[in-house]
Order: structure tokens, then sequence, then C-alpha cells
């Protein structure tokens, strides 16, 4: 078992205040191979006070300066990078091959997206007389999830430096060893002591500490919705800037023009990627009535065809979910669709026959789902597609928009501009059509309880910038 009971505070590994630790388990074997230190109150008030101090230069670097910075560090983290992938596999269980092309990919994908926007961004535009510029919003607190560990620890830390911020982040500590390479790429890179401080720890410590600091003013965070609300109430006494990327329940709208094998091939696969671990995955899949049974016969296939297994063999199409507590939360509501009434068609509960171990869950699929279901209310995270069938169009947007969240959502048709006119009446931050792609450069982040804010590209940069109006600046001399 490898021990990682220090934190980065100005520009050095310094010892924990506490003595508190945690084991990290591997969700493959259910075996601890790691050790990391819980961090205090203290601990997040010296990395703070080591922000603070590093932005009063940091705040006025050139956009040279900054470039030169995320350059450097986005070749350590190239340099890196199977250390990274490896890490991420090893803490919450993705194959390694999904590890390296998409969770790794990610982190590195945010970081050069933001270096070009940061090469071109405006940071004043002038009106009449007045000069309107943007200014880092100062020091920034990060708790950052498990799911997606580096993708959300890039798409923060990559803006912040861009807008010249200063900033203490607290990865998850159920996965908490990417966040450590992070570290240390940032630490390889020449980061200047200071900028970028990580102290490990729980939610109900460190998280609540970064929230409620009077010297953080902003803090970002990503989780469930349940965790986001206690954060904005900790930073609400401070009136801090709080951006959240929370929940989700993200509906699939298979309208009846659609190619119906290629559509729910792609949306159940979507829904399986990331062992079900993806805030925007498309849970709901939303097909007309009359064709649940082709749906049903689509998603039981593709439910077969997902190999489950051990993230380091080749062919694991998905590795375990995180932890114990992840694993019995779904076995939990896979029993619970099964006795509200829905038809289970595919998986259930019970770990897949061949593994006696690990947090493995069985790709799932129930068919005739409700929409006041515990399934279709409540974010599973886990591989658990709900099928709804709906009688019209008007149903299908009625059921895609009755849920708290709003954080993504899918529409898939054989006319383009049918698509596009569906994808208008969803209330949700995202919409990806016929089953495009994410872009970078667009923003990511919802409506309602999914959060507020936007994340990611240019949008995500304006997230960490202030705008100050400085009249008269272009006025004539007296």
């Amino acid at each position: 078992m490898k021990d990682h009971l220090q934190f980065y505070i100005d520009g050095a590994w310094v010892p924990a205040s506490g003595g508190r630790t945690l084991e990290v388990v591997n969700p493959a074997t259910e075996e601890a191979y790691a050790r990391i230190a819980l961090g205090e109150t203290a601990d997040v008030d010296k990395a703070v006070a080591a922000a603070k101090r590093a932005f009063g230069r940091f705040a006025h670097a050139s956009r040279k300066e900054r470039v030169e910075l995320l350059e450097s560090v986005i070749a350590v983290y190239k340099k890196r990078y199977d250390d990274i992938a490896e890490a991420i596999s090893d803490e919450m269980g993705a194959p390694m091959s999904f590890a390296r092309q998409a969770q790794a990919a990610a982190g590195l994908g945010h970081l050069s997206e933001v270096l070009r926007v940061l090469r071109d961004y405006e940071f004043d535009e002038v009106v009449n007389e007045t000069v309107v510029t943007r200014e880092p919003v100062g020091v920034c607190g990060f708790i950052t999830p498990w799911n997606w560990p580096l993708n959300q620890i890039a798409c923060k830390v990559g803006p912040a430096l861009a807008a010249g911020c200063t900033m203490v982040i607290k990865p998850s500590e159920v996965a908490p060893i990417s966040g450590i390479v992070f570290t240390e790429v940032m630490h390889e890179a020449g980061v200047p002591a200071g900028i970028y401080n990580m102290v490990n720890g729980d939610g109900p410590t460190v998280g609540q500490a970064l929230a409620t600091h009077p010297d953080i003013d902003m803090v970002s965070f990503t989780g469930s919705t349940r965790a986001g609300i206690a954060v904005a109430r900790a930073a609400a006494d401070t009136v801090k800037r709080v951006a959240q990327e929370l929940g989700g329940k993200s509906p699939n709208i298979i309208l009846p023009d659609a190619d119906i094998v290629r559509a729910v091939t792609h949306g159940t696969r979507q829904c399986f990627s990331n062992s079900g671990q993806s805030c925007n995955a498309p849970t709901r899949m939303l097909v007309p009535a009359d064709r649940q049974e082709e749906a049903i016969a689509v998603a039981r296939e593709v439910a077969a065809a997902t190999v489950v297994g051990d993230p380091r063999a080749e062919g694991t199409t998905i590795g375990p979910v995180v932890s114990k507590v992840q694993f019995d939360r779904i076995q939990r509501l896979i029993e619970q669709g099964i006795a509200e009434g829905a038809r289970l068609v595919a998986g259930g509960p019970g770990r897949p026959e061949h593994l006696n171990r690990g947090y493995y869950i069985r790709p799932t699929v129930f068919a005739d789902v409700r929409n006041d279901m515990t399934i279709a209310r409540e974010e599973i995270f886990g591989p658990v597609l709900s099928i709804l069938p709906y009688r019209d169009e008007e149903e299908a947007i009625a059921i895609a928009n009755d849920t708290v969240y709003g954080l993504s959502s899918y529409v898939t048709s054989g006319d383009l501009d049918h698509a596009r006119a569906v994808a208008r009446r969803i209330r949700a931050g995202m919409v990806h059509i016929n089953g495009s792609p994410g872009d970078l450069a667009a923003p990511f982040g919802g409506y309602k309880q999914s959060g507020n804010g936007r994340e990611w590209g240019r949008y995500g940069l304006e997230d960490f910038l202030e705008v100050k109006s400085m009249f008269g600046y272009n006025a004539r001399s007296a």
C-alpha cells in the first residue's frame, strides 16, 4: 500500500496538520491499495493564505506569461499521460482503454482548448467612452468528483489559470490519486508557488472549509445536487460566487422517423458508458409506444454484448462502479424499479455471474417505465436504462421536461429540421442532435437543479472573470 500523506501548499509538499487518514479502495478488487491524509480546517487556511498571497502577483501576469504556463502544464501532462490513465483506472474502475482514450484525454483536451481561447480572447471592450474590462475573480476553491476526475479538475484549473486566478483544489477522497498525479504535473511544469494548492479531505471538513472561507472568492463544485445545495448554503454568508455542475436525468427522445436500431444502439451504449457514472448519461429513453418492443430487442442485444469485467483485461467494455456505497445504492434502485412495476428486460440485481468480487453491476434495461417511477426520477449513476413509451411528440417533450434536472438531453430524427425543432423545446443546458458528440469549445452546464454557470472553452474562462466598467477611460482630456 502506498502512502500519500502530504498536501501541496505554496509550491511544496507539506505534512497534514492532523492524523486522520483514509484508505483508497480499488473497486475491481475491493482491496485498499493506497492511503491518503484527510485535511483539516487548518490545512485549508494555510492553502488559502498561500493562494491569496500569490493572487496579487498572478492577477497581473501578462497574457504571454499565462500562455507559457499553460503550455508547460500541457507538455508535462502529455509526459505523465499513462500515469494519469492508470491512476484513474485503479481508483474508479474505468477500463484502461477508456481511461486512456476518454478519461485522461478529456483533461488534456480542456487544457488545450482553454489555451487556444486564451491566445485570442479580448479582455477589454469599448462601450462609448467606457472601457469594460474582465479581470480574474480571485482565489478559487475547487471541489471535484470521482466519476470523471481529470476532466473536472482540468476544466476548472485550466480556465482559472488562463483568467489569472489562484486556487485550492480538493479532489474526491474516493478517487484522489489522479489528482495527486495532476498536482505533480503542476509542480514539474513550474507553476509558481501559491497559484495552485491541493488539500485532500472529505466534504464535511475540507469542502465545508473551502465553501465558508472568507478569503475564497469563488467556489466551483461538481457532484450531486444534494451536496451542491450544501455548498451553496455554506457559501452564502460570504456572498462568494458559486458555480455548480450537478446531477442529471437526461431524456433521449427517439422520434418516430428515426432509425430505431441505430438510435437505440447508440443511446444504450451511451447510457452504459463509464459504467453509467456520467451526469449527462441518456438514462431515460423515450420511444414511440408502438415501437417499444423493437427498442427492447435492440437494447437487450446491447446489454448482452456489453463486457463487464477487469479494467485491465482486453475487451472489457465497462468496469465496476466506484464504491460499495454506490454498488449498494444501485442495487436498491434496481430492486425498487422491479417493485414499482417496471418490466425488467435485461440485467437485474446482483453481480454478473462470472464475477464474485468487485463492485460490478449487470447492464440493466427496464421497459414500460412511467415517469413517476423512482428509476425515472432519481439519478441512478449506474448502467441502468429506463425505456419510457410515449403516444405522440407532445407527450414525449412533456415527459422529457418533467424532471427537476436539466443538464443534458438527446434527440434523434431522420429529418434534421425536425430534430432541431424538438431540441429547442427541451429545457436543458445541452442537446445532442442525432448522436452528435459534445464539443469542448461549447458550454457545458445545466438548467434547474442541474446547477448554474458553464464550463468548457470560452464560457468556462468567463466564469472566472469579473466585469469592471471604467467610465471616461476614453474621454478626451479636459
